[in-house]
């Protein structure tokens, strides 16, 4: 089948024409397809069966340009490829914690999968307060497990070359090295910012010394291949209730750096921390929230730093240093001193990494939704001009840090004293 975009219509037959879902909806059901993609590359269907709506399913198609901009911006449809993979891997190494997939049609661009309609977008949620108890506990796992099983720590040589031409994605790296790490820090017609904090804008564009940072955490994201990364984890990847989490979309997955996705949803959960400053006028609903997702921001942390820690001890096959490296007088302590000084170091990459993505939100191409539906420009200015206080001292500080409390306090004195 040639592959065109499909729609409301047509994604009812294409459904029906796939051998890998036969039987998955009764022999003359009524199909029902809703378009609920609100992302900024692709297609989503929502397909039910209208005389039981839990009889449902998901169909991804992407589109061959990046559609947030349109047909003048050309992108290549592998990307469904990698999704396809990555969840499969991600499935295997964290069961329970991502989508199943039922289908995937390379001709077409389509991945068919589990209907999570049992949960949300992590985001929208958030902005309304409500509390997830389960999540920091959830993600944890997903991050040490996913990171731990994909890397050099767990395989072999062999075994990691292999999963790296696997995940190549060329194209969706580049999108992420330019409006990452480039774009929003010099003249780029994509970029957009708030008036209000140009100021900051202009300081960050300026500070030499916070460039060449950024330019190190460039460096790292390139040339960095430690483990299979979702590459784009925020909360609007991310889709739960208060019993279950599912991590969705990493159509941007390859090998790269393990702070990167845990600096990441780090990053997204203070962004979130922030926009409350627009969203939620009352002080003691604001602070108790504010004060919620703090934990959250250590919970996950610190549960990712303990659980990747114990799947290292446990299941040290890879060829990094295997456990025969570490035979000797002495050893078991120094295996768990080196374990200690690792974790440090991602510390640090997270810091690195989650603090450039607070920038490129304030300055780039596509902001977050928490701070973007703060309607009043004044009131958003404040949370924009605090993300970018935050991130530019996470980048700058990042090597003074020894613990995800040294994070955390970076937030709470630049939002000290914020008066709205």
């Amino acid at each position: 089948m040639a592959f065109h975009a499909l729609d409301t219509t047509t994604v009812l037959d294409y459904v029906k024409s796939r051998p890998a879902l036969n039987g998955f909806f009764p022999d003359g059901a009524t199909l029902i397809a809703r378009e609920v993609g609100d992302g900024n590359l692709n297609f989503v269907f929502f397909i039910e069966n209208a005389d039981d709506p839990t009889n449902s399913l998901v169909v991804k198609q992407a589109l061959p340009y990046l559609r947030v901009i349109g047909e003048s911006w050309p992108l290549t449809q592998e990307r469904v490829r990698y999704e396809t993979q990555a969840l499969r891997k991600h499935n295997e190494v964290a069961p329970g914690l991502a989508p199943e997939v039922y289908d995937y049609d390379d001709e077409m661009s389509a991945l068919i999968m589990e209907h999570l309609r049992e949960h949300e977008i992590m985001r929208y949620p958030m902005v309304a307060r409500k509390r997830f108890p389960k999540f920091a506990d959830h993600i944890s796992t997903f991050l040490a497990n996913s990171l731990f099983f994909t890397s050099d720590l767990y395989l072999t040589g062999e075994e990691k070359k292999q999963y790296m031409e696997l995940f190549t994605n060329e194209q969706l790296r580049k999108l992420q090295e330019d409006f990452v790490y480039t774009n929003p820090y010099m003249d780029s017609e994509e970029n957009n910012w708030n008036p209000l904090v140009d100021d900051a804008v202009q300081a960050v564009r300026a500070n030499a010394e916070l460039k060449m940072a950024i330019a190190e955490a460039k460096r790292a994201y390139t040339t960095h291949a430690e483990a299979l990364i979702h590459a784009d984890l925020h909360t609007g990847s991310i889709m739960l209730n208060e019993e279950d989490t599912r991590v969705i979309d990493p159509e941007f997955a390859f090998f790269g750096p393990m702070g990167y996705d845990v600096g990441a949803v780090l990053q997204n959960l203070i962004l979130n921390y922030l926009s409350h400053y627009g969203h939620t006028p009352d002080k003691e609903e604001r602070e108790s929230y504010q004060a919620h997702v703090i934990e959250m921001v250590r919970d996950t942390w610190n549960g990712f730093a303990a659980k990747f820690d114990a799947l290292w001890k446990e299941n040290n096959r890879g060829e990094a240093v295997p456990t025969k490296y570490w035979d000797f007088p002495g050893g078991d302590e120094a295996f768990a001193a080196y374990r200690r000084r690792y974790i440090l170091r991602l510390l640090r990459d997270t810091a690195h990494h989650g603090g450039v993505k607070f920038l490129r939100r304030m300055m780039g191409i596509v902001s977050v939704w928490d701070i973007s539906s703060i309607e009043d420009p004044k009131k958003r200015a404040v949370a924009e001009r605090a993300a970018i206080h935050i991130g530019s001292r996470w980048i700058l500080e990042k090597d003074s840090f020894n613990a995800i409390d040294d994070l955390i306090a970076v937030v709470q004195e630049e939002t000290a004293d914020i008066e709205i």
